[in-house]
């Protein structure tokens, strides 16, 4: 069986309060095996038979919203299609992993809109911004919390919902599928 990671939006967050326990639970009722979460909240590793990431992602949104009212998504990735994003940021290994971060994308912007977001936002702050497959590549500089540059800014842009992990997460979720453990002094700092 494949090993995927779900990186769920907006869990958590605005109300979209879920307990992993009771997400482990019920994606267990629905034929995902090995269910764990890893870092924080909204990231699932699982088991699936194969199939296409996108029928992955859509049997996830139905269970959020059938079991517990919430309307999200999930961007699922294989552990290579995850490595992949993380070698595929340019920013990855110039910026800080903190600050260098991959916004999954529920679906694929066309050239046109990457380019208007990259126009509109130029000017208004020092964020740097690299379109990538299914994802907006974002080094925050200075900070996420005193951006101006929010996700909602970048979901109305690009016409599609995105979910954010840092670098240091990636590179923990990616560790946790490769089977390798982390100590707790980098456990402490990926969070």
């Amino acid at each position: 069986m494949e090993r995927y990671v779900a990186l769920l939006g907006s869990i958590n967050v605005g109300g979209n309060r879920l307990l992993m326990a009771d997400l482990r639970h019920a994606l267990e009722r629905e034929e995902f095996e090995d269910v764990e979460t890893v870092v924080a909240s909204g990231n699932v590793l699982f088991r699936h038979e194969e199939r296409p990431s996108q029928g992955l992602a859509d049997k996830f949104a139905y269970v959020l919203r059938d079991r517990f009212d919430i309307d999200s998504f999930a961007a699922v990735r294989t552990r290579d299609e995850l490595a992949a994003a993380i070698d595929g940021n340019p920013f990855h290994g110039v910026g800080e992993d903190n600050l260098v971060h991959t916004l999954f994308l529920e679906r694929q912007p066309s050239a046109q809109q990457f380019a208007d977001l990259i126009d509109t936002y130029a000017g208004r702050g020092p964020e740097k911004l690299a379109p990538g497959t299914c994802a907006l590549h974002v080094d925050y500089v200075t900070g996420v919390g005193t951006s101006k540059l929010t996700g909602a800014f970048i979901e109305r842009k690009l016409g599609s919902r995105a979910t954010a992990r840092n670098m240091r997460s990636l590179k923990r979720i990616l560790a946790k599928m490769d089977g390798a453990t982390m100590d707790a002094e980098t456990m402490d700092q990926a969070d």
